[in-house]
């Protein structure tokens, strides 16, 4: 072993100083925003709140939690983000395993085809014709069906496809197994970790987007919790939530003067923010090992 040298010892502390101060920057707004949501409006707008609630409050949760749009827009991006992601990994998976093969007629053309997709779109304008012309304006699958497969994450299940061992698939069509056989009880149970990490990048697309809503659903039984947020934090008033809640909500309250509309705003921010972070260390043992495999060919 190598023993590190004065130089090498600087340039390790260097590194770590580093990381340490670009862990602070990504970290502290997020902190700064999660503090401001417990801490009472009218004293966070005398300035100073950074690293704890100075006077500490849960009347800005109260009122986002008694906001009945609230509710009702969390559960559409937990359906949302369930169902787009199981729909997504499974079609772009099937397409992978179909282009994978290299005895597949035009498999040259539909690679090529699909690959124009990623750097030439149809535009926006287009893609709104598309959409209402089949149908699916203020509909639950107008946020599901047009991302149903991503050419970057069909790539990845390819490449991965490509490196499983031939004789698997030889060995079970001997014993009688057909494809849906083999790409069910084969290829997939192997392919865990790819799943996992572009379950992943998918589940986090579809929580975090709200552009798509915001065009093709007008309905606000529809609308997803992050065009909620968008809405409250263009708005960034609190007249929009507090006219949804009654006189009794409001009795129990007595301290709702001291909320404004940026530490209900932040509040809103969290609760749209933390589900999708926590499940990141399910995911994280699968994450590295994943890309490593779906980015290797042969």
């Amino acid at each position: 072993m190598i023993k590190p040298t004065f130089r090498d010892r600087i340039m390790i502390v260097c590194i770590y100083i580093f990381l340490i101060l670009l862990g602070f920057v990504t970290f502290y707004p997020f902190w700064n925003s999660l503090v401001i949501s417990f801490n009472s409006g009218q004293d966070t707008m005398l300035g100073g709140v950074t690293f704890w609630p100075r006077d500490f409050t849960l009347e800005n949760y109260q009122i986002v939690f008694q906001d009945k749009r609230l509710l009702n827009a969390f559960l559409i991006s937990v359906l949302r983000t369930v169902i787009g992601t199981f729909l997504s990994v499974l079609v772009t998976a099937l397409l992978a395993y179909g282009l994978s093969k290299k005895e597949l007629i035009g498999r040259k053309f539909f690679m090529i085809f699909c690959l124009l997709t990623m750097f030439f779109s149809g535009g926006l304008i287009p893609t709104f014709l598309l959409v209402r012309g089949i149908g699916l304006m203020d509909s639950f699958w107008a946020m599901i069906i047009p991302t149903l497969v991503l050419v970057w994450n069909m790539i990845i299940f390819r490449t991965f496809f490509q490196q499983l061992p031939k004789g698997l698939e030889e060995s079970a069509k001997i014993d009688g197994c057909g494809n849906w056989q083999i790409f069910f009880r084969i290829v997939l149970p192997l392919s865990g970790p790819v799943i996992a990490t572009l379950s992943l990048f998918t589940a986090v697309f579809h929580w975090n987007d709200w552009f798509f809503p915001s065009i093709y659903i007008s309905s606000e039984n529809l609308i997803p919790i992050q065009t909620l947020l968008r809405q409250v934090l263009n708005s960034n008033t609190v007249t929009s939530q507090m006219s949804q809640l009654d006189a009794g909500a409001l009795a129990h309250m007595s301290n709702v003067a001291k909320v404004t509309g940026k530490s209900l705003s932040m509040a809103t921010m969290m609760v749209a923010t933390i589900p999708i972070i926590l499940v990141y260390p399910f995911v994280q043992k699968h994450f590295v090992k994943g890309v490593l495999i779906g980015s290797l060919k042969e």
